[in-house]
């Protein structure tokens, strides 16, 4: 097929990099040359990579919390957007918030999350979430 001999030519001429690079002239790429400064991405490919974002935080929920895949669904969309938005190292250190999780002392829970730096940093997220949690 033309096109899979494109690809393998392609990969082979421009390489293939899965982290940002600066290509010799001078432009952001990633992947196979794809100029990311200039062409950017489509809203299906910002789609595909968000899909398997939420797949990869999922995963690490579930690897980290043995009790997340029972918590009810409102807990799990809720860790999944903190997982999401700071990374499952950082919502780790949410001790307090997470053992009343597990405990499911939901107004507890939702009182813990705002007394974080997290909450003034992202400021009506955190309440949302927040809200999310006490209305269990």
């Amino acid at each position: 097929m033309m096109k899979d001999k494109l690809i393998e030519m392609l990969k082979a001429e421009e390489g293939l990099r899965l982290k940002p690079y600066t290509c010799p002239a001078g432009k952001l790429n990633i992947g196979v040359g794809r100029n990311i400064e200039d062409r950017g991405i489509s809203e299906d490919e910002a789609m595909y990579l968000l899909k398997n974002d939420i797949e990869m935080v999922l995963n690490e929920l579930a690897h980290n919390f043995n009790w997340f895949r029972s918590a009810p669904e409102t807990v799990q969309i809720v860790l999944a957007d903190m997982c999401f938005n700071m990374g499952i190292s950082r919502l780790r250190q949410f001790k307090n918030t997470l053992a009343y999780l597990e405990s499911r002392n939901y107004q507890a829970a939702a009182v813990e999350m705002l007394d974080s730096a997290w909450a003034k940093q992202v400021g009506g997220r955190a309440l949302k979430l927040s809200d999310m949690i006490r209305g269990i």
